[in-house]
């Protein structure tokens, strides 16, 4: 391993201007990195791109690497590039086992995370390095979001996920509230109320979009964001159609034939695949097979109406009429992305959404009201993980540079507190409970 990484550092002509640099969308210093494991400095190497990058060891396993970073490397046009995703994951991965320093001294202020993704785990960390106490709240057991919940196993172990919640939050003092839905019991007024000064809004998008046509309730029918969470609690069979040819319907593709499934076809609408070349090639080695210029028009319990597509003059997408066929199968998977949840939203005064229910925010991740901030999928909609980080890291410092023109909060010995008029109705609260 280390071999081969000190072989591609070799490769990298650490050029003046580097492309690789300014490919990704949050300006990791590659010629850098590589120069100082080069010196042997591999710690100096990791600090920087920690410090750059908090989910480093996360992006160097699941970013598009072909369309960033590698994609723009001058080696590359002639010959292969220099591949610094492997680069990055051993000196990121080798520097994070050396990473127990505590957490900063407090600065006295509270902020308040909502959602444990990339976006919430980003600016958790940028803010806890700033002394602020950070509480991160989400509706699952663990963090991650849509990396442990959205992205298989295979492509990205949990056990990474799990060394992030010890090295960064555990040792940085940052604490974590799961199976805690932000617009239920609690509310962002709630935050406020017990002295969050500032709050980030995170949550992904776990709604699943649907492509409204008969059949989508079956038994035999998942979608896919529901699917890769538990993939082991669907029985769908061995013959199994995705629709849908993105990195989802990939890694949804894939995860079938790990499953059991021998037969596995995703269906796309045009001709050009919209997953990238590196993850729809692996699930063309695994056996997937693609169906192309097809619309789906109905789910069917043995299987799946196809009609051969079509493209009008304005770019619209529709059947060719009378080209409908059956094609068999025992499960279908719907990975045709996802939308923004509403509870949140609507329990919450004074924030203002789009028509998609997306969160209203200017460049730095401001909503309609003040102290409220977002970034990520929930203001974004779907975006790949390294720019939901390069988001929120102007998102961080806007939140830093908002709570410093707040006053300290004062700590009251008696806060108010719901009183119970009588003993009985106290008892009867209880009994209700």
């Amino acid at each position: 391993m280390a071999l081969h990484v000190m072989e591609e550092a070799n490769r990298c002509l650490q050029c003046k201007k580097p492309r690789c640099q300014e490919g990704c969308p949050i300006h990791t210093p590659v010629p850098d990195a590589i120069r100082l494991l080069k010196e042997g400095r591999l710690n100096e190497a990791g600090w920087m791109l920690f410090e750059n990058n908090p989910l480093t060891t996360i992006c160097a396993l699941v970013c598009n690497h072909e369309k960033q970073c590698e994609g723009h490397c001058v080696r590359g046009i002639k010959d292969a590039p220099v591949h610094f995703s492997i680069i990055e994951s051993y000196i990121s991965t080798t520097y994070a086992n050396q990473m127990v320093k505590g957490p900063a001294p407090s600065n006295g202020r509270k902020a308040a995370v909502i959602g444990a993704g990339p976006a919430g785990l980003t600016v958790a960390i940028i803010l806890a390095r700033y002394g602020y106490g950070v509480t991160i709240f989400d509706s699952r057991d663990k963090i991650g979001g849509v990396l442990r919940y959205g992205i298989p196993d295979f492509r990205l172990p949990d056990s990474v996920l799990d060394d992030m919640a010890y090295r960064h939050l555990e040792l940085k003092g940052i604490r974590f509230r799961p199976n805690t839905y932000i617009g239920s019991a609690i509310t962002i007024d709630d935050l406020f109320r017990d002295g969050y000064q500032s709050v980030f809004v995170g949550a992904g998008l776990w709604k699943p979009r649907k492509l409204n046509i008969r059949g989508e309730s079956l038994g035999h029918v998942s979608y896919a964001i529901n699917y890769l969470a538990n993939p082991a609690a669907f029985r769908l069979g061995e013959r199994i159609m995705v629709i849908g040819t993105g990195n989802s319907a990939m890694d949804c593709a894939r995860t079938a034939v790990r499953h059991g499934a021998r037969y596995v076809s995703c269906v796309n609408l045009t001709d050009t695949l919209t997953a990238s070349q590196y993850e729809s090639s692996y699930a063309k080695l695994e056996g997937v097979n693609f169906i192309y210029n097809k619309c789906t028009l109905e789910i069917r319990e043995d299987g799946v109406i196809l009609a051969d597509s079509q493209i009008d003059e304005a770019g619209r997408i529709s059947p060719v009429p009378g080209t409908e066929k059956l094609y068999p199968c025992t499960g279908v998977i719907i990975a045709v992305s996802q939308g923004a949840e509403s509870n949140l939203v609507t329990t919450t005064r004074n924030i203002d959404t789009g028509k998609s229910g997306l969160l209203t925010v200017d460049e730095d991740g401001h909503t309609s009201r003040p102290g409220v901030f977002a970034a990520g999928d929930a203001a974004s909609g779907a975006r790949t993980v390294v720019e939901a980080v390069a988001n929120s890291k102007r998102v961080a410092e806007a939140m830093h540079e908002y709570m410093q023109t707040l006053p300290l909060p004062i700590v009251t010995d008696y806060p108010d507190a719901p009183v119970m008029e009588t003993v009985e109705a106290a008892a009867q609260a209880e009994q209700v409970l």
